[in-house]
């Protein structure tokens, strides 16, 4: 499966949001260049985070995105499900009755389709896998890592 980079974004930002600790907003031009990423498009991904209730968005020159709900109450499957959508990642287009299966009796289908099944029995893995993992826990293996990360990263917002 593959996401699109702007799940990564979402959760570097919230992570970013977090370290910088203020409570203020920060706009979308200041946090687009902590990363060097398109401000319009980061903006896009920033506003489904506050459509998800993850961020809020305060409108003017002085406005910009802050986080909303602590790191503990976020989960990495909220992100996705705010960048992503909530849809299942494989849909199933029930192939099996076209070709060979096209003149077979509508009886051979009465059983979902085995596909389908494994499919759906992965994803769903992976959801709880993303559920179970909250922007906290990140954080915390971040700061094990790279304990000077978070300094690092409020003395550049100071300085740019």
């Amino acid at each position: 499966m593959r996401m699109n980079e702007g799940v990564e974004w979402a959760v570097h930002v919230c992570l970013l949001l977090d370290w910088l600790g203020t409570g203020e907003p920060v706009s979308t031009t200041r946090l687009a260049a902590g990363y060097d990423l398109p401000p319009p498009y980061l903006n896009k991904q920033l506003q489904a985070l506050a459509r998800a209730g993850i961020l809020a968005s305060t409108p003017g020159a002085r406005g910009g995105f802050r986080l909303v709900r602590p790191l503990e109450k976020i989960t990495l499957m909220d992100v996705v499900t705010a960048i992503e959508g909530p849809d299942e990642a494989f849909q199933c287009a029930e192939i099996r009755r076209r070709g060979l299966g096209e003149n077979q009796p509508e009886s051979a289908f009465t059983r979902p389709c085995t596909v389908r099944t494994a499919m759906r029995t992965a994803e769903f893995a992976w959801r709880r896998a993303l559920a179970a993992q909250t922007l906290a826990d990140i954080r915390e293996r971040t700061d094990r890592t790279s304990p000077t990360l978070g300094e690092r990263i409020r003395d550049w917002y100071e300085l740019n």
